[in-house]
């Protein structure tokens, strides 16, 4: 292993996920269809999830990508797959009633058992590991939280266990935190792998996929049909998903104005030693901290160590996010001090004012949007959620939410992010003080 005099002295700033990941056709320049059951918008998990569950129902169905297949979060992501949300199931059930919030945390479950069960049938070789995770508590002012998390998770039926500070060398080799839960029935994946055999698997079952193609408007017909603007023509169709998350535009212009991109940066190593690896996750699990600007990271099958977080709210750089990041890896894994970084890029995830996906209709189409942060499962999930629904099945639980508006003059442009950076910065330096 090298160990030159600056780690970040030369890395590829695109993500190591499309680096390793097979390649795949290309589907641009193929002729739009002039109508069809059912349009697409967005060419991530989400849409392309539906999109195969559309086709193997029958349904005539064309997904559209302004930019390449997977160009989003679906090849930027830490690739950290568990159920959940941003809020814990006691945190739901304050927020939302013990009979909601229990549904609501429930779905994610059977959202990851979903995407287990879809690797298997489509024989995805997605590098999937099932060795649990840790949610580390940053400052001692945060054991409490995750102790109640472990009784709401054990109440739904989730083996997990409160790790004491003077455990956690058996969970991670790190002395930065004071305490952790540890919860089983969660993993990782590779991210770019889990794109590549979900794309195949959407166009084996008969959709027809686009790349290259936005769409600029969406506009009701007198038959009940729309049409979808695109900039190759337009498209009619009986029903229009959108799934663009992070990367939603003005073609639903209510949309818009209910999401909110945050950028997430990651950086990831040289391959480390057997030895080292051990030393640093023995148990091959994946991790992230309880701070507002989290951090997330775990171990590649190559042995390399990933290390992401919301490295800052401001329009950044990748290398300014780089050097940032690696001075958190550094704090939290002394030992990776001198190794070498080989990638670093970034992405936008989708955030909505009350920190939960949504499912629902709005102008002419139906959106599933907003991971938060977990969406390799979920959106996944909530894709074939959004088909089953769109063929006369239940809705999923989130559609039942109200889905706010962001409560500021917006349009797409989060000028307040800044102001809410510094607000949860300060937030982890008050949180500080006890560590």
């Amino acid at each position: 292993m090298t160990t030159p005099a600056d780690p970040l002295a030369t890395y590829e700033t695109r993500p190591l996920w499309r680096a390793q990941m097979p390649v795949v056709p290309s589907y641009r320049d193929r002729p739009l269809p002039d109508e069809t059951d059912v349009v697409v918008v967005g060419g991530g998990y989400t849409g392309l999830s539906a999109a195969r569950q559309l086709a193997r129902v029958g349904a005539r169905v064309a997904l559209i990508e302004a930019n390449e297949l997977g160009f989003g979060a679906s090849t930027r992501n830490g690739g950290i797959v568990h159920p959940g949300y941003k809020w814990a199931p006691q945190e739901l059930i304050q927020r939302y009633g013990d009979d909601s919030g229990r549904t609501l945390f429930r779905e994610t479950l059977d959202g990851y058992r979903y995407l287990k069960q879809l690797i298997l049938d489509e024989q995805i070789e997605a590098d999937f590991v099932e060795h649990g995770h840790l949610e580390l508590a940053y400052a001692p002012a945060h054991i409490g939280a995750l102790q109640e998390s472990q009784r709401a998770l054990a109440d739904a039926g989730v083996e997990c266990s409160f790790v004491a500070r003077e455990r956690l060398h058996e969970e991670i080799g790190s002395d930065a935190y004071h305490g952790a839960l540890a919860v089983e029935g969660s993993g990782g994946l590779h991210p770019g792998r889990y794109f590549a055999g979900l794309l195949a698997a959407a166009d084996r079952a008969g959709a027809d996929l686009h790349e290259g193609v936005r769409a600029t408007a969406v506009r009701p017909q007198s038959d009940g049909r729309n049409a979808v603007e695109t900039t190759l023509g337009p498209i009619l169709a009986r029903d229009v998903v959108v799934g663009t998350n992070g990367y939603t535009d003005g073609l639903v212009p209510g949309l818009r104005r209910r999401i909110i991109p945050i950028g997430s940066y990651i950086i990831a190593t040289e391959p480390l030693s057997e030895a080292l690896a051990r030393e640093l996750s023995p148990k091959g699990r994946v991790f992230f901290d309880t701070k507002n600007f989290l951090y997330y990271w775990r171990l590649t099958a190559d042995r390399r160590m990933i290390f992401g977080g919301r490295a800052s709210f401001i329009p950044t750089t990748v290398d300014r996010t780089a050097r940032i990041l690696h001075r958190g890896l550094v704090e939290v894994h002394p030992q990776l001090r001198d190794v070498r970084i080989d990638y670093a890029w970034g992405g936008t995830l989708a955030f909505t004012f009350d920190r939960m996906p949504h499912v629902g209709r709005m102008g002419g189409v139906t959106y599933a949007l907003g991971c938060c942060g977990t969406g390799v499962a979920l959106m996944t999930h909530l894709g074939y959620k959004v088909a089953e629904w769109l063929g006369g099945g239940p809705e999923p639980a989130v559609a039942r939410l109200r889905f706010p508006l962001v409560p500021a003059p917006y349009e797409g442009r989060a000028w307040f992010l800044p102001m809410v950076g510094e607000w949860y910065r300060l937030k982890d330096r008050l949180a500080a003080r006890g560590r």
